[in-house]
């Protein structure tokens, strides 16, 4: 896999990377532009802003233009809000590449923030706050973030604030995308069936004038005091747990260490938490132990859908299975196992265009560098059995224990001793 690369004097990093075989092309755009870069009093913008680069700018001049471009060739394309970044990108054959990078060049270049189409999206995104919030199986996850980083902006989900839903201007958009969409502070991707030359189709369409960045990422406070537990009491049929520990960052050197052990515990089905608490507890349907990463600090979460009746006992084992990997630690055959499911996931991603762009450019954008996929599966083959025992007794204390459960009302002060 190779890969070109080139810095613009303005700053503006462009990516080509070539993957043989195929003929499909992702092209994709990522900005630090994510949720940390928000105050409280425009949380949920970045969320907010990403939706409006649809509808409408100089060429492709509403929703529906947009959408019928990207149409025409038969491409998909789609964006997201993180944390800390948020991204944008067309997938398309070969031969259509230069439309896609039409289509992504005029949103990124020229939207227009057009006031009715502010005001009819006010509603589609408080639709979508709703949907969350009926889905547990999605709301766990941010109650968890809510509950660990506490109220500062890694604590609060991307979708942001009813208020700032409903009261946004378009100069306010038009001012963040000033500070944050700027050269130094993006990265375009292809990768797929691309070379060299590439480059140039992307400098020549993301002519960006020069300006500076003008807004940092929020540090997170490490000395912020959080509670135990956060429970969000809904009539349920599930009850929907989480429970983990704030981990190390991706940047820490520990953090292939954290990914193996996080693997061990409940990464896949024939992981502990799969197997203990599920195949021979009976207690739940779905459960996995997840890796949350970010540029300073992290969370190990083992998250599961369990029956109403059970949630205290589904606890109490999740608990157990951390404890055991504490007291007794791993066997070298599950070590080896979880390497190998790690490196097999890696090679898969391999083949997926849109996932070779992300990995590059995330890694460009957020630590200025390009660790080439076999560089990782070494980082990977070479956690030993100690360092993820290690890691385990430093991360899997009473005191480091968080909580977080949506469904009915469950018994507190149980609960507490449980994780205490």
């Amino acid at each position: 896999m190779k890969i070109h690369a080139r810095t613009l004097s303005n700053g503006l990093r462009l990516q080509a990377i070539e993957m043989p075989g195929t003929n499909v092309v992702t092209t994709l755009i990522l900005a630090g532009a994510g949720s940390r870069y928000e105050n409280i009093e425009i949380a949920g913008i970045s969320h907010f802003l990403e939706h409006m680069f649809f509808k409408g700018a100089k060429k492709y001049t509403t929703p529906k233009a947009v959408a019928e471009a990207v149409d025409s060739f038969g491409g998909e394309f789609n964006a997201f809000t993180g944390k800390e970044y948020a991204g944008y990108y067309v997938k398309s054959g070969q031969e259509n590449l230069t439309k896609a990078v039409d289509v992504l060049s005029d949103m990124l270049l020229h939207s227009r923030f057009d006031e009715k189409e502010i005001e009819k999206e006010r509603g589609v995104i408080l639709e979508e706050m709703a949907m969350y919030l009926d889905a547990p199986m999605y709301q766990i996850s941010w109650d968890f973030e809510q509950l660990v980083f506490g109220d500062q902006p890694l604590g609060r989900d991307q979708i942001g604030t009813k208020e700032l839903i409903k009261s946004v201007t378009q100069a306010q958009f038009q001012q963040y995308q000033k500070e944050l969409y700027v050269p130094s502070n993006m990265v375009i991707s292809v990768a797929g069936a691309v070379n060299e030359k590439s480059l140039d189709l992307l400098e020549e369409y993301f002519s960006f004038p020069d300006m500076e960045q003008g807004r940092d990422m929020k540090p997170f406070d490490w000395d912020l005091k959080t509670d135990k537990f956060k429970i969000r009491r809904k009539k349920t049929e599930q009850y929907h747990i989480s429970l983990g520990v704030r981990a190390v960052a991706e940047s820490d050197s520990q953090y292939p260490v954290l990914k193996v052990l996080a693997t061990i515990l409940g990464g896949n089905m024939s992981a502990r938490m799969f197997q203990n608490v599920r195949e021979e507890k009976g207690l739940c349907y779905s459960i996995r132990t997840q890796v949350d990463e970010f540029t300073d600090t992290g969370l190990m979460t083992t998250r599961a859908g369990v029956k109403l009746d059970d949630v205290l006992r589904a606890v109490e084992a999740i608990r157990f299975e951390y404890d055991q990997v504490v007291d007794k630690g791993i066997t070298d055959a599950e070590l080896k196992k979880a390497q190998n499911y790690l490196c097999g996931k890696v090679d898969l991603n391999t083949e997926d265009t849109e996932g070779v762009a992300h990995h590059f450019a995330k890694d460009e954008l957020l630590y200025n560098k390009t660790e080439q996929f076999d560089d990782w599966k070494k980082r990977l083959r070479s956690v030993t059995k100690r360092e993820v025992e290690d890691l385990s007794r430093q991360l899997l204390r009473p005191e480091n224990f968080r909580f977080a459960g949506i469904g009915p009302e469950i018994d507190e002060d149980k609960l507490l001793s449980i994780i205490s």
